[in-house]
Formats: structure tokens, C-alpha cells, sequence
């Protein structure tokens, strides 16, 4: 490889702050939108989105070198896989995501990811004045982005899980820290069979997506209350989804050891959350890893990592289930005081995860 292709390669990384600009720009002009009904040239898309033609053409012509969008010989542009789910009115559409994660809020904080390596610490924190947390909770605009955009992540995630993992037809699913309770909602549509309790702090249980579902109505309630201190006893099983990725080990084990003393001996534990592969092979979680370290000091971990944060907190991990999307199910069960924890099974790999 000669040296003005490894000049080129490394000029695009290192603008790679502008294609998520692009792909702001697009999801904030909705053309994915416009483009529903057929393809349109830029310079019918300007009309429509109140743009520059010149200008939009040559941002939906960068977004195209990565497969969102594609412009024909006749210049006009067209949806591609990745550009249907920047729809607002598609099922799992990505929009909300996507315009929250390429806020000026974490924008700024990824600006600072040097102070992160070099001090240690979420730059989040030297940013803003105060942990991610607090700062969405004194800012009602953030924190109305940050839930519309967590529960357009978790839509295909949701599905995912609940049509991959077997869960049972009847029993009572603990959701801890589940936020609007999407997942819970999921998992009891599709088993009428299981109850569901819904536990997270009372902001958030004031928002959640069960209340009025005909679907669920009479077979889930919710309980506030702080995850490190005390989680509520009776579950068949408790889900741990996209909440251990948010802090650092000797705050996870606080999770997992309250979670542990609330389980029967017969409960499991299921941690939704991506499992990194080692090496050099690509995974969405590669990315998020960087992003938890620089926002909330959290991380994404291996299947090493889990299993000893798993066994150090009173847990066996049984066996790790990947899903079509990029989390992975991690199964676990108590430990009874006299046992010792094996090695967890592993089921075929779906769509090259982890």
C-alpha cells in the first residue's frame, strides 16, 4: 500500500466527526422521510427541507459513500437499508437515536475523550460540572432526548431479546433499572402467561410505556427504589438490561449482590449487554466502550470480564446467548454457599455477534 492511500484512509478517519454531522443533518431534515414515496433529486429535497440543493447534495453524497442513501446516474437519491430506518414512521426507526447521539452535549464530551485517557475519568463530568445523571435530571430537554432516543434504541434490541432468549410461558419478571419498562412491555405482549414488576426510580416509572396497554393491563405493577441498596424479592427472573454498562466494576457487584439477595435459589439473572469480542474483530460495543469511559466512567466487558464480575457478586454464568442485534443474553443462576461456578455454554453465534 503506497503512502498517499494510507494518507487518504487516515485524512477520513480523522474527519470522521463530519460524517456524524452529515448524518445529523440528514435525520434533522428528515429527507429519509421525504424520500418515502420514491427518489428526488437535491434539488427537490432542498425545496421540501428548506436547504441549499448545492450543499445538500453534497452532504447526502458523503452519507452515500457509507450505504445511507445512494444517488443514481440521474442524480437523484434513494433509501437504502440504513436510510429506511432514519424514517420517523417506520417500525424501530432509528431517528430519535440518532439525533440524540450526535447532540452537542456528547459531541463535546467525545472533544474531550484525551482528558479521559490522560486523567481517567468521564470527560462528561470536566465538560458539564457534574456526572451525566445529575446533569439530565436539572435539564428537562436533554433528558426528553435522551429518552426518546434510548427507547428508539431499544425497540430492535427488545425484539430481539424477546424472540431469542426462551423465556418462560408463566412466572414474574423483574425488570431492575428498567427504565420506561419497554422491555418488560415486550416480553409480556408476547407471553400472556408472565407478570412483570417494573423497578427503577420514580422519574422514570412516571413515564413508563405500560400504563394504558390493553395488551398488559392487570399483570405487571412498579416499585421505586435504588438498585444498590435493595431490589425486590419474588422474581422468577430479574433482567439486568443496558444498566451494568454504566458503571464500574465495585459499582456493578453492589448491583448484582443486591440483586442476588432478593433471588430464590431457583431464579436466574439475565444481563442483557454487549459481549466484546477479543482481538481485533469489529463490534458495535468497541464503539459504545469508548463512549461509556468518556461519559458516565462505565465500560462494556468481555465474556472474561462478565464471568468474574458475575462469580465475584454470587453468580454462575450458564451460557451466553447472542441475539440478532448487538447485545448478547448472558444467563446466570445463584451460586449455593457450598458451590463453585463452571464453565457457561455457548449457543451459535447470529449475524457474526458476540
Amino acid at each position: 500500500m503506497d503512502t498517499p492511500d494510507l494518507t487518504g484512509r487516515l485524512m477520513e478517519h480523522a474527519l470522521g466527526h463530519l460524517f456524524s454531522a452529515a448524518l445529523r443533518t440528514a435525520a434533522r431534515c428528515r429527507v429519509a422521510d421525504h424520500l418515502a414515496a420514491g427518489p428526488r433529486t437535491a434539488e427537490e429535497l432542498a425545496e421540501l427541507t428548506d436547504t441549499h440543493a448545492g450543499h445538500l447534495r453534497r452532504v447526502l453524497r458523503y452519507l452515500a459513500t457509507r450505504d445511507i442513501f445512494r444517488e443514481d446516474e440521474a442524480g437523484a437519491f434513494h433509501l437504502t437499508p440504513l436510510a429506511e430506518s432514519l424514517r420517523t414512521d417506520v417500525p424501530h426507526s432509528q431517528h430519535a437515536a440518532v439525533v440524540m447521539l450526535t447532540d452537542e452535549a456528547f459531541q463535546r464530551t467525545s472533544a474531550g475523550l484525551e482528558e479521559t485517557v490522560r486523567k481517567e475519568g468521564p470527560s462528561f463530568e470536566r465538560t458539564f460540572g457534574q456526572s451525566f445523571f445529575a446533569y439530565l435530571a436539572g435539564d428537562p430537554a436533554l433528558r426528553e432526548l435522551f429518552d426518546a432516543g434510548m427507547t428508539s434504541l431499544s425497540g430492535p434490541v427488545d425484539a430481539a431479546v424477546a424472540g431469542t432468549y426462551p423465556f418462560p410461558e408463566r412466572g414474574t419478571v423483574v425488570d431492575v433499572g428498567g427504565g420506561r419498562g419497554n422491555l418488560l412491555r415486550t416480553l409480556l405482549r408476547g407471553r400472556p402467561g408472565l407478570t412483570g414488576l417494573l423497578f427503577d426510580q420514580a422519574p422514570a416509572i412516571s413515564t413508563n410505556v405500560l400504563s394504558g396497554d390493553d395488551a398488559v393491563r392487570g399483570r405487571w405493577s412498579a416499585e421505586s427504589g435504588d438498585f444498590f441498596a435493595q431490589v425486590p424479592e419474588g422474581g422468577d427472573l430479574y433482567v439486568l438490561k443496558h444498566v451494568l454498562h454504566d458503571w464500574p466494576d465495585d459499582a456493578c457487584l453492589r448491583i448484582l449482590r443486591a440483586c442476588r439477595a432478593a433471588m430464590a435459589p431457583d431464579a436466574r439473572l439475565l444481563v442483557v449487554e454487549a459481549v466484546l469480542p477479543e482481538g481485533n474483530a469489529p463490534h458495535p460495543g468497541k464503539a459504545l466502550d469508548v463512549a461509556m469511559a468518556a461519559i458516565v466512567d462505565g465500560r462494556e466487558r468481555t465474556e472474561a470480564d462478565f464471568t468474574a464480575l458475575l462469580s465475584a457478586a454470587g453468580f454462575t454464568l450458564t451460557r451466553i446467548v447472542p441475539t440478532a442485534a448487538w447485545p448478547s443474553v448472558l444467563e446466570a443462576v445463584p451460586v449455593p454457599l457450598s458451590g463453585r461456578a463452571t464453565q457457561p455454554a455457548r449457543e451459535p453465534g447470529r449475524g457474526g455477534l458476540a
